[in-house]
């Protein structure tokens, strides 16, 4: 099945330019079979969960609020046609949002509102809780803030003596597939929150969390500049899109 196949667009009431539809548009009013379709949905969510309803059921229902007299099923299927399932949708830029027609200001901050409640609600499960005891919130937060993102970040966890999470820092942006990493200047925050140990995180928009040579060496650096100064080095973990690869775990640390 191809691409456009997967996401091909159901079929859509037709109505006439003088039918009951546009003229209750015209008159600021909701038409009743999109009236009936919110709140079916609605119900069907509020019932079910979001584990009883598809991708594009799910934008439908964030879009509803930013499109709120329109069908707004079209929308969803382009939004999914274009970046592939709900996740990406939410994690896209504003700017290539914005290149989908029907997207304008009202559907970005709709769908940013709910990325951003998503991270929160990820780094409220881990922030100044033992990080050794929950591991598996700490990937989940991690896949939930970068594994859709389209260029790479490095992000450093850090931890005070009791392994708690104090701080979660971004130090830099880069490109599709590489990011500048100063291991001084890693190790040099880390006095600055008192902190006693250490996490890498970093993406490869990719998907593939293999990591490359640069990563290795990088890893090894921070490694030799934290153990200096009496800091541990737990772990750096690759997110790819799908899943994830801990250097300790492989065997790189």
């Amino acid at each position: 099945m191809s691409s456009t196949e997967a996401f091909e667009e159901p079929n859509l009431p037709l109505f006439r330019a003088d039918g009951p539809a546009v003229t209750a548009l015209a008159k600021g009013r909701v038409p009743s079979y999109i009236r009936d379709h919110r709140k079916r949905l609605r119900g069907r969510f509020m019932q079910g969960g979001a584990g009883a309803i598809p991708d594009y059921e799910m934008l439908e229902l964030v879009l509803f609020r930013a499109i709120p007299r329109q069908d707004v099923k079209p929308l969803a299927w382009r939004l999914l046609e274009v970046f592939g399932d709900f996740n990406r949708v939410i994690s896209a830029p504003p700017a290539r949002l914005r290149d989908v027609a029907g997207v304008g200001d009202a559907v970005v901050v709709e769908l940013k509102i709910v990325e951003a409640a998503a991270h929160r609600l990820a780094r409220a499960r881990v922030m100044e809780r033992p990080v050794i005891s929950g591991w598996d919130a700490l990937i989940d937060y991690c896949h939930t803030s970068m594994a859709h993102r389209e260029t790479e970040q490095f992000r450093v966890l850090f931890l005070d003596r009791k392994n708690v999470l104090i701080a979660d820092e971004e130090q830099a942006r880069g490109t599709v597939d590489h990011v500048p990493v100063y291991p001084r200047e890693v190790v040099k925050r880390a006095l600055e929150l008192n902190a006693s140990a250490l996490i890498l995180v970093h993406n490869h928009p990719s998907g593939d969390p293999t990591p490359s040579q640069p990563d290795i060496a990088m890893t090894g650096q921070i490694d030799d500049a934290a153990r200096a100064l009496g800091l541990t080095l737990h772990d750096h973990i690759i997110v790819g899109k799908s899943r994830e690869l801990s250097f300790r775990s492989a065997g790189y640390l």
